[in-house]
């Protein structure tokens, strides 16, 4: 099964993908994860993405499509990706599609996390404060929404189109919002 998180930074994407790494043993493909070990390892990649990332701009399709084809292996080996953070654009969603399609897989269900904008600020702010992830700050926090309303939200209409869809309300509890995609997988595979 190939599942997308889809939300706004903050919103628990990663979270969630961990707990459907441990309860279902799919490999969890997060971008944001994956440019911050390069950023972290000073690679050419980290250095190039860096200020990309601190400015809170996305990173070019080209480089995060790549990153997505190279771990593609490892989860179909796993029986499955969960997209977190990517795609990010309708260019992506496309790229990844025509990509899968190669494959001979496809995106099975897309989770749309539900949540308050102010409560994810105040949410983003405190994870700033604990982590010091510097793509976290509330400054750079309120530029990475902007970009996720203008550039990522479009997605909806894309994937809605094809009864993939299902929305969970982001806003509860860890517990309840992983029951709640839980049963939205279930459907998929009942």
């Amino acid at each position: 099964m190939n599942l997308i998180l889809f939300g706004p930074p903050g919103c628990g994407k990663g979270t969630q993908a961990k707990k459907l790494v441990d309860g279902r043993g799919m490999v969890q493909l997060s971008t944001g994860d994956m440019l911050r070990a390069a950023i972290a390892a000073k690679s050419a990649l980290g250095q190039k993405v860096e200020p990309i990332m601190a400015r809170g701009d996305l990173v070019p399709d080209e480089i995060v499509i790549a990153l997505i084809e190279e771990r593609m292996p490892e989860a179909e080996a796993a029986g499955g990706a969960i997209f977190d953070g990517f795609p990010r654009t309708v260019a992506q969603a496309e790229a990844l599609d025509a990509m899968l399609a190669g494959r001979g897989k496809k995106i099975d269900r897309v989770v749309r996390l539900l949540v308050d904008e102010p409560e994810l600020l105040a949410r983003v702010t405190g994870r700033f404060e604990q982590q010091g992830r510097p793509d976290d700050n509330p400054e750079t926090f309120v530029t990475r929404l902007a970009a996720y309303n203008k550039q990522t939200a479009p997605l909806l209409p894309y994937y809605g189109s094809t009864g993939k869809v299902r929305e969970v309300n982001g806003m509860g509890t860890m517990d309840s919002v992983a029951a709640d995609i839980a049963a939205a997988l279930d459907e998929v595979e009942a």
